[in-house]
Order: structure tokens, then C-alpha cells, then sequence
């Protein structure tokens, strides 16, 4: 039986479990095919032989970050060549805007009287490409906020000081990367960008126009009604349906590997161009 799990982070971006934890977590639950698509990085694959273990696939990914009119959005590319030579200087480009981004959400921290924290996101991040949650962590450590939910919901959340959205490429250029390294781009976690179901149309029409082919149907935990919503919008536009639980921490139980609802029977799901059953 196929168990994908096709959207999950590590320790290389904003995720808490090295790739090889990941994998053997993975197998744990019952995963069969595992994307691992970190923020605007494919270093986790990096050593890929290595993570290669029985009973699971690796489906290459991604996830990177883009901006569609004035809201900040995210990509997932699957089934890519992580080597490519256009993703690899599209990656390189967001590891600067990363950095860009990092100084502007410090700055526009220390306007609210806050410390400067960069230069420890820094630290923290390491050699992980910079996110919010790295502020977030610190925001926590002292004492500004009583834990990350709430660190985004005052500072980094949509619409707060944070919020540094700008500075990313447009969708169509994100999606041109994917595609030039052999994946297919899926819009992720639709439901998350709170927008009207008039607006939320019209991203999906000018994701499809721009070349997407998939939506995440399913993201984690999530209503019913949430996602034969989403369903409605894949088969509406033809797109693929994709699913995944979003993995960062083991300790989110909402969001754990593989622990999420299947897709809806009246859905094309996204392996089915490279995954038989056979």
C-alpha cells in the first residue's frame, strides 16, 4: 500500500531532525515514498546514497519560497534533479535574498524596541538557511514570547513586522526552476494563505497559467471541509492532488510523518506520473 509523504523539512532549513532521522522516522510510520523539501535548499540530499534505506522512495524536493501579487507564497518541486544547473542558481539566489530578508526582519524588529538578534540567527541557523522560526527561537529564549506560536502571532506571522515578503521572486520565474530540473511545481498548503475563496481561485488560475501542476489537497491536519474544497480546485484546473504532513519537529504530533488524512478518491494524485503500483 502507498504511504506518500511528500512535504517535510529537516535540520538543513527550519526542520529539527538531521535527513537520516528523517528517513528512518519515515520507514517507522509506515511512509513508502518521502519528499524531503526543505526551505530553498536541497542540501539534504547531498548525500543521498546514504539515505537510501529498504522499503522507502525518495522523491527529490524542494520548497521554495515566491511572491504572487503582493502575498508571499511557497512551491514545492517534486520528482526534481536536485544538480540542476537553473534551480541551483535560482537556490543560490534565495540563499541571498535569505540573508537580505534576515536583516530586514531584525531591523524592523529593533523599531519595536526589540534586541538585535541577527547576528544569533545567524549562529543558530548555522549552515540551515535563515527562516523566521530562527527568530522566533530567539524571541523565545528571551523571553519575548511565551513560545513560537505566539512569536509569530505578535512578530512574524502574515501582516506582522516580520512578515518580509517582498524580496521573493515571482511564482512564475520559481516555477521556471522546477521545471527546468525535470520536477513538477505544486502549490503548497493553499489553506494557509487565508485568503477569499474568490482570491484563492485566482492564485490557482495564475499558478496553472504559469505553469504549475500540482496543489496540495491535503497538508497535514486539516478539515474535511478544507480539503474536498482544494479537491474541487485540482479537478477544476486540472491539476494533480499532493499531500503531505509538512514535518518540521517530532514533537508536533498535528503534523507528524505520514500521520494525515488521504487523499479524496475523485483526485489525481501527483505520483502517478512516476510511481507504479505495478
Amino acid at each position: 500500500m502507498l504511504k506518500p509523504d511528500l512535504h517535510t523539512h529537516t535540520n538543513f532549513s527550519d526542520g529539527a531532525l538531521s535527513p537520516k532521522d528523517l528517513v528512518h522516522r519515515a520507514v517507522h510510520n509506515g511512509v513508502t515514498h518521502l519528499a524531503i523539501t526543505d526551505h530553498d535548499t536541497t542540501d539534504a540530499y547531498r548525500d543521498f546514497p546514504e539515505l537510501t534505506v529498504p522499503g522507502l522512495t525518495l522523491v527529490p524536493g524542494v520548497e521554495l519560497s515566491a511572491r504572487w501579487m503582493k502575498i508571499g507564497i511557497h512551491i514545492v518541486g517534486l520528482n526534481i534533479h536536485p544538480d540542476n544547473a537553473e534551480l541551483r542558481a535560482g537556490i543560490a539566489l534565495q540563499q541571498n535574498t535569505r540573508e537580505e530578508r534576515a536583516q530586514q526582519i531584525a531591523t524592523r524588529l529593533r523599531k519595536l524596541g526589540l534586541p538585535d538578534l541577527l547576528s544569533e540567527v545567524r549562529e543558530l541557523a548555522g549552515d540551515s538557511t535563515i527562516g523566521r522560526p530562527h527568530f522566533a527561537q530567539c524571541l523565545v529564549k528571551h523571553g519575548h514570547s511565551k513560545d513560537m506560536r505566539a512569536a509569530f502571532k505578535k512578530y512574524l506571522g502574515n501582516g506582522k513586522a516580520g512578515d518580509v515578503m517582498h524580496l521573493w521572486p515571482a511564482q512564475t520565474e520559481v516555477i521556471e526552476w522546477i521545471t527546468a530540473a525535470g520536477g513538477i511545481a505544486v502549490l503548497a498548503h493553499p489553506a494557509r494563505y487565508k485568503l477569499t475563496a474568490t482570491k484563492l481561485r485566482e492564485l490557482v488560475r495564475d499558478f496553472c497559467d504559469a505553469g504549475g501542476g500540482a496543489i496540495e489537497v491535503v497538508s497535514g491536519s486539516q478539515t474535511t471541509e478544507t480539503t474536498n474544497k482544494l479537491a474541487v480546485l485540482a479537478n477544476e484546473h486540472d491539476l494533480f492532488a499532493s499531500c503531505g504532513s509538512d514535518f518540521h519537529h517530532p514533537d508536533n504530533r498535528w503534523a507528524d510523518l505520514g500521520k494525515f488524512a488521504p487523499l479524496p478518491a475523485d483526485v489525481t494524485p501527483v505520483w502517478e506520473q512516476w510511481i507504479t503500483t505495478a
